[in-house]
């Protein structure tokens, strides 16, 4: 299973604008694996916790409230994704695909856009869905870069997306992670 973060609108098509498989192109570009030219990066995770942290860390030395759980006047939510329909996932916490591409786990974890994104494009080039990755919060949390004009048609959402709130499990536990403070509840 994988666990996407996304602005949610209720009752849109999960690949249009508030959708969980949306993939809002001209707002990519400063990711850590966008290449907005050639494809559509949907970030995912293998633990539920790790999209929120990555979306709180900004927030270090803030009280993050509920209002920091809303962007583009929707919720952030939470969707459950099945990934059974891809098979082509590389995983670059692998030695053996990492030699084989001559990186080295340090390029892989670098926040320098200019190293992670031909890195990212590279592995588009290869033909593959997306690729695996170790989060730079904590290692044990694997991270998935998804090409959605490959992807999607491989994924299905499981379940409701679950509205985040101040006392969600994952959330507490994101915000423990990078060491923000949550608002009183």
């Amino acid at each position: 299973m994988l666990y996407r973060l996304f602005p949610r609108v209720p009752g849109v098509d999960v690949t249009e604008p508030g959708g969980a498989l949306h993939v809002p192109r001209w707002d990519q570009g400063g990711g850590r694996h966008d290449n907005p030219d050639a494809y559509g990066a949907i970030y995912v995770s293998r633990v539920p916790t790790s999209p929120i942290a990555e979306r709180l860390r900004v927030q270090r030395g803030r009280i993050v409230t509920g209002t920091d759980l809303v962007r583009e006047g929707a919720p952030l939510s939470l969707a459950v994704i099945d990934e059974g329909g891809l098979d082509d996932i590389l995983d670059l916490d692998d030695p053996q695909s990492l030699t084989e591409r001559s990186l080295r786990p340090s390029a892989v974890a670098t926040g320098d856009r200019e190293v992670t994104q031909p890195i990212a494009l590279g592995i588009y080039e290869e033909g593959v869905s997306g690729f695996e990755w170790w989060s730079t919060i904590e290692a044990s949390w694997i991270n998935v870069t998804l090409f959605a004009d490959r992807a999607v048609q491989g994924l299905s959402i499981v379940g409701r997306p679950e509205p985040l709130t101040l006392d969600h499990p994952a959330v507490r536990a994101a915000a423990d992670a990078v060491g923000v403070r949550l608002a009183a509840r």
